[in-house]
């Protein structure tokens, strides 16, 4: 999409006049915060939930909610959306069946019916070192592999795709400060606020082809990060 498509589309969206973001994964720690700071923002937000208590939850707040199911029927969510947050993961108390269906094979759904409808930006909430899964303790190399594997499927597909591939996540508050490389800091943490911000910021920007984005606490502020071309 050309800089001046993008700026009237934002225009448009702005004005109320354009298609949804659909927040997959929106009552996770991430998605909620996420979520918020999007109504906050007067974004046209949507968030998919697994049941109708969350629905409810959401609503309350004056958030559009819609109940899906990654392991099941959730195609509808996706009417009247150009915008995709894939934010949505099976936890740390299940097992790796859990994480294929979910983390894997539901990111690979939701990628490919954003293909079918022709949506123009898929933000994708992953991991640091996703690529080197063998790297990663014992216990998390299968969900390190769910995310490499959903990661590349979302690259070589059709749709403008952003990939944030957060550290160690800790309940810490946002500093509205990140870094994209481990070089140039200490530590690997970075809290779950600063990753909202950041998924905010995306959506935020022009949609550029293929763009992934470590992210580490820093000192680099967050709309300076996704900025830069």
């Amino acid at each position: 999409m050309m800089q001046r498509e993008f700026e009237s589309v934002t225009h448009e969206r702005e004005r109320g006049n354009m298609s949804k973001i659909l927040t997959i994964g929106a009552n996770g720690q991430i998605g909620r915060l996420f979520c918020q700071k999007a109504k906050n923002a007067e974004l046209p937000i949507r968030a998919m939930v697994r049941n109708e208590e969350q629905r409810a939850r959401f609503e309350a707040q004056g958030i559009e909610a819609v109940v899906g199911d990654l392991e099941g029927d959730f195609f509808h969510a996706f009417d009247g959306c150009d915008r995709v947050v894939f934010t949505a993961g099976s936890g740390g108390s299940t097992g790796g069946d859990k994480t294929i269906l979910v983390d894997l094979y539901g990111a690979i759904r939701s990628i490919a019916e954003c293909e079918a409808r022709g949506i123009a930006h898929f933000v994708m909430v992953s991991a640091l070192r996703a690529e080197q899964p063998l790297e990663a303790v014992p216990a998390m190399r299968h969900y390190m592999v769910a995310k490499l594997l959903a990661d590349q499927r979302l690259i070589e597909s059709s749709v403008l795709a952003t990939v944030l591939r957060p550290g160690r996540l800790t309940d810490a508050p946002g500093s509205g400060r990140v870094r994209t490389s481990a070089a140039a800091g200490e530590g690997f943490d970075i809290s779950r606020e600063n990753v909202a911000d950041c998924v905010l910021e995306a959506l935020r920007q022009p949609p550029k082809i293929n763009r992934v984005v470590d992210l580490l606490d820093g000192d680099t502020p967050i709309a300076e990060v996704f900025a830069q071309g």
